[in-house]
Order: C-alpha cells, then structure tokens, then sequence
C-alpha cells in the first residue's frame, strides 16, 4: 500500500522494525497547512526546514513553496503546478492533483507549530540513528589510518552539530523588553559594590576603566612576544576564579555573585605549565625555581599550601592543540552545561583553526574572530582572546602598539568590542644598554629603567561601551605577576 494514498490526520505513523521514525501525515498537514496560508510558512520556518522532510517529494515542495513566499510571491498548488510539473517523485504521487488533495485535506493552520516540531524532532532522531549506524560501521571496520581516538572526537563533533541545530532562532523582540533587560543590567550594576556592570578582573584600575568584563562581548588582548599577554591572562582567569562565589543573583537565577567559573584554551603552553605559572603567582616563587626544582623547604611548603587553597578553584584548562573553532565552541558549551561558565580565555586565537574552507589567512582569521564573537554572545559570557600583533612595531621609534598592528587586522578590530595591548617598556630599553664607558649614557639609561621598572600599561585602543586610554599595572617578572599599580599620590593611603 502506498504511503501516500491514504490521508488520516489524526493517525499516528505505524513503525515496521527496518523503517526509520517519520510522519507522513504530518508532512502533509503542514504542506496543506502553507499551501492554503502562506502566513503559516513564518511561523514555522524558525524550526524547520526542507532537510527535515523524510519524504524528498515532500521536501522539494516545501522548498519551492518557501522560495516562492521569500520574494513575495503566492505559492499555492496552482502556482507551484509550473515548477513541480516535471518532478518525477510528484508525477508518482498523482502529479498536480496530488498538492491540490495535500491543500484540501489540511485541517486547520492552528496546530501547525506541533507538526512542525513533530517533523523537527523525528529528522533528529533519524539523524542520531544515522549517526549511530555510522559510528558502529566505522569501529567495526578496523582501518590503521583511522584510528579511535579521532572517530570519537569525529563522532563528538557531529553529535554536537546536530545538538546544535536544534537552538530555536529568537528572532526580534520588542524594545520593551530590550530596555527591561538594559534597565535589569544597570539595577544589577547599581547594586553591586564598585558599580560594575560585569565580571571583575582583580585590577582596580582596569575594572574602572571596562566596568568589569561585560556578558557577550569578545574582548582581543594583544601584545609583541614577551610583552606578558598569557601572563596578564592566567592573572585574570585566578583573580576571577579566586573570587568565585555561588548564590541567587538579582534576577533570581542561581550562578556566580562575585567572581565566576572560567574555561581557558591553553592552545601554546600546556596545562601543567599554565598551573605552574599560577601557583608561581599564588605562592610568590619564581616560575624557573619550580621548574628546575631549586626551592628551599620553606619555600616548597609555600607551594604545596598554594596548591592546596587553589585546588577548589573552578578554572578548567583544555591544553589540545590546533582547536578547529568549530569544537572549541562545542567544547565551551559542554562546560557551560555540566560545570557553569562565566569567562572564557583563548590563548591565543592565532593557533586556532578555522573550518578549512577559506584559501587565505586573513579569511580564516575574520571565520574564528566571529566564532569567538558567535560564542560570547551564543552563552552570554564574556571572551578573552590574546592575539599577536606584527612585526612593524618593532621597527617604529615609539613601539607603543596601536590597533593597525593587529596581524590580519580587519576582522579582529571589527568584531572585537575591546582591543587592549599589553606593553612594557621597560622589556624595550633593558635592551638599549650602553656599554659601560659611556657614562653619561648608562647613568640617563639607569635613571630610565629605575622609573620603568615593574610597571606595564594595558592600552584599551578600542571599546564599544566606554573610553579608550591607558591603564598602567605593576609588574613582577619574577612570578609572572600584574597587579594594582599604587600612584605617588596613594603612598600617604590617601585614595583618589
């Protein structure tokens, strides 16, 4: 008997064993559904599509018939006749007669957000059941070029995608609930102390002048090789994980009230090194002692204590190399869902992969800048990406970075909302050293370096919410470590 024959709207789809889950029915009901009222299309076009038609004649249907509605046109069975005349698969079915039957059998356009949900869910399930099939072929055929590791990360990825499709488009919203929500975000700022509208970064000085790190904003942290920038980073992500707190916020949803949870894409250095770094930071004890073991007892009890009071810390580390976006947005997800996430850091996006399709760097680089973009706005956090800046600031009098030194810059100023270097002069004329002899000139460089030494400047050279200008730090070398630059005028504890 053919599937097709028989309208029965309310019938549910009887399932033989070797058949994949579908409903004919309602398929039918919701291509009559649009075909009798092409308002219905906008109605459900936010949660399917044609791909998700099990019958294909079903889905070239559908398909002509949202063509026709997104110019504007009529797409009923008569105007559709012309373009379907000649499909084959229709031509079984009956021909044209077989969508003047579909129009005349749809009951009623109300229920059609159910059957199009209906039509949604049973493409996932039968797109799981693929996924499934696919992964047990290809771990039953043992191949020495495929090996398990990557079919699980494979498998991983497109469980993923297709976890992903499912996310209901919002689409607009009314400027009501715009300004409600801008007027929650200024009440939630109010209330706080200090007045910061975001997540905390530790440094006075900086939260000041950010407000804090704002929800959905990609913040680009960039700097010349040594200049600090991982440094700065593994500051911020302990100083926000340091200060995590639990509790009911403002607007009466459970998460972080002060501090938060941070996910950081550790792509250079590996998550051993990285923890080094912070317990270097946390117990006062020059990273290249830890490294080479060259600690006296006191000092070693000193780390073992650190490492115990970070251990409660939620500052989670993926140190896998060459990250295609696409996973380190899965990735991000998966740790938002199972253990929270409130800042997320990209150290740095160079090293990140894009999808592959584009030829050139400078594409590849505007593909990442917006995932990371996609990212902050998609989980509602903020992200901080270090980047690299090029080689002609070395070559300039003034090495000061300014925002046309991005490396491929473009697409990292445009869809960044802050671009701050990271720039410590002190690194540049501890090279200028002359030789001892020249007397006037060594005692001009000691002067020099005694009013630079452990000071470094975050230059903010662009930010959509607020100034753009200078934030000077304190900087101990020794532990990796920027903290709240005391001014002359701070000495007497006098503040601002």
């Amino acid at each position: 008997m053919n599937d097709h024959s028989v309208f029965n709207p309310t019938g549910v789809e009887v399932e033989q064993a070797a058949t994949m889950p579908h409903s004919i029915e309602a398929e039918q009901q919701l291509l009559g559904a649009i075909l009798t009222n092409n308002d219905v299309y906008d109605r459900v076009a936010s949660v399917i599509s044609a791909q998700h038609f099990y019958d294909p004649v079903h889905a070239r249907i559908f398909e002509t018939a949202a063509a026709r509605i997104a110019k504007n046109n009529l797409a009923s069975p008569v105007t559709l006749k012309a373009f379907l005349a000649d499909d084959e698969g229709l031509k079984e079915l009956g021909g044209p007669a077989y969508l003047v039957r579909l129009a005349g059998a749809a009951v009623s356009s109300f229920a059609v957000r159910d059957y199009a949900q209906m039509i949604y869910d049973l493409a996932v399930r039968r797109d799981l059941i693929a996924l499934g099939r696919e992964i047990s072929d290809k771990a039953a055929k043992v191949d020495v070029a495929n090996e398990p590791r990557e079919q699980i990360v494979e498998a991983e990825q497109k469980l993923y995608k297709i976890a992903e499709q499912g996310q209901a488009e919002s689409g607009f919203q009314s400027f009501l609930k715009a300004v409600t929500d801008a007027v929650n975000v200024a009440n939630a700022a109010y209330q706080r102390d200090g007045g910061l509208a975001g997540v905390s970064t530790g440094l006075i000085d900086m939260d000041r002048k950010l407000g804090g790190l704002h929800k959905s904003d990609l913040l680009i942290l960039a700097g010349r090789p040594s200049m600090g920038k991982t440094s700065l980073a593994t500051n911020l992500a302990f100083n926000i994980a340091k200060a995590y707190k639990k509790g009911v916020r403002h607007d009466g949803t459970e998460g972080a009230i002060e501090g938060g949870v941070v996910g950081f894409y550790s792509l250079e250095m590996s998550a051993e090194q990285l923890a080094a770094r912070i317990l270097s930071e946390a117990a006062e004890i020059p990273s290249e002692q830890i490294r080479k073991g060259d600690m006296t007892e006191e000092e070693f009890r000193r780390f073992v204590d650190a490492a115990k009071s970070l251990e409660a810390c939620p500052l989670y580390i993926d140190d896998t190399p060459a990250l295609p976006i696409s996973q380190l947005a899965a990735r991000a997800r998966r740790l938002k869902r199972t253990h929270g996430l409130d800042v997320l850091m990209v150290d740095y996006l160079q090293l990140v992969r894009g999808t592959g399709k584009s030829e050139n760097r400078v594409n590849e680089i505007s593909e990442i800048t917006m995932g990371l973009k996609a990212i902050a706005k998609e989980l509602d956090i903020p992200v901080i990406a270090l980047s690299q800046l090029s080689r002609q600031v070395e070559s300039r009098d003034d090495k000061r970075p300014q925002l046309s030194d991005l490396r491929e810059s473009g697409s990292i100023e445009q869809d960044a909302d802050v671009v701050m270097f990271v720039y410590r002069e002190e690194y540049y004329v501890e090279r200028e050293k002359p030789s001892d002899d020249k007397l006037d000139e060594m005692a001009a460089w000691q002067e020099r370096m005694d009013r630079l030494h452990g000071k470094a400047e975050v230059v903010i050279g662009k930010q959509r919410h607020g100034p753009i200008g200078t934030v000077e730090l304190s900087f101990e070398g020794r532990f990796t470590r920027f903290g709240n630059l005391v001014k002359p005028w701070q000495q007497d504890g006098g503040g601002f």
